[in-house]
């Protein structure tokens, strides 16, 4: 007979802050700009976003722009987080970027009152995050078109929420490895960055590259005092996207680097402990009762969700 020892399980704590193990991010639907895309509808998201958003253990809900500033009232009260993602739209009169803003000051007030609600914002998600902060727009031409890169990270990286769970030697090789798909025109360099009073006291830039002209631009940031984090790069390419004319980085440490960051802010979602009321609303609400098409064969997603 084989001894073992055995192990008691220990008793629960009971953690001082309520963590809500059933989160839904809300993914905001982009506005088709793509001729090609048009004929399937008037938005959109790519399936890579909500694959990545529920890789980290989230279910996702897709947030139309056609409601009632009352109804995103309504719907804030239900999920726990929102993903701004990339895409081609006017970051200041578009209606993107209008509902954007209701949530975007939603979040403001709710983390103020101690309720907190987390932002992500990725590619023109971020831009469209320092429009909301800023209250202008001061993107300049920092073109990043379809090349992986390593990022430059700051000191404050290394003290920053975002990379706070990230291993030793990640974070080396972050520095060293192409594990950045970029696919932009549009930045926000540092300097102008530096010389904004509103972006400097709000963000803490953990990240900064140089554009394909020289300029120095400002990748990766994250709210000092709010839950809101910013990446001009893709990481949801990394593990669901596969086109090969596009330099979407797969290594391992690509892919550990994409679902280290889902985890993330899923985690920081799961602080929030807004909820649906009525479980019938919340199944009708979700992802699931969309159906993607294949879209492989006419833009650089193998799926996409139309609205």
């Amino acid at each position: 007979m084989t001894n073992f020892t055995v192990y008691r399980a220990m008793p629960t704590t009971i953690s001082q802050e309520a963590v809500n193990d059933r989160p839904v991010i809300g993914i905001l639907t982009q506005i088709v700009s793509d001729d090609v895309m048009k004929p399937f509808g008037r938005t959109y998201i790519p399936a890579s976003y909500v694959k990545y958003i529920e890789s980290g253990g989230s279910r996702v809900m897709p947030i139309k722009l056609t409601l009632t500033t009352p109804e995103y009232e309504n719907i804030f009260k239900k999920i726990n987080g929102l993903l701004f993602i990339g895409g081609a739209v006017d970051l200041e009169t578009s209606d993107f970027a209008r509902v954007a803003k209701i949530f975007y000051r939603l979040a403001l007030t709710a983390n103020d009152a101690g309720d907190f609600f987390p932002i992500w914002g990725t590619c023109m998600g971020m831009q469209l995050l320092t429009v909301l902060v800023a209250g202008e727009n001061l993107l300049t031409n920092t073109t990043a078109e379809n090349i992986a890169l390593p990022l430059n990270l700051t000191s404050e990286a290394h003290s920053s929420r975002m990379f706070e769970g990230f291993p030793d030697e990640l974070m080396k090789i972050l520095t060293q490895e192409p594990l950045t798909g970029n696919f932009h025109h549009y930045g926000l360099t540092v300097e102008t960055f530096q010389e904004n009073e509103k972006l400097k006291n709000f963000f803490s830039v953990l990240s900064t590259n140089v554009a394909e002209n020289g300029a120095h631009f400002v990748s990766t940031i994250e709210g000092k005092k709010y839950p809101f984090y910013g990446v001009q790069w893709h990481p949801e390419v990394n593990r669901f996207q596969w086109d090969r004319k596009l330099n979407f980085p797969h290594s391992p440490h690509a892919v550990q680097l994409s679902s280290l960051l889902a985890e993330f802010f899923v985690n920081e979602g799961r602080r929030s402990l807004h909820q649906f009321g009525d479980p019938e609303e919340e199944i009708s609400s979700l992802i699931y009762s969309y159906t993607p098409i294949y879209a492989g064969n006419f833009t650089g997603y193998e799926q996409v969700y139309f609205f």
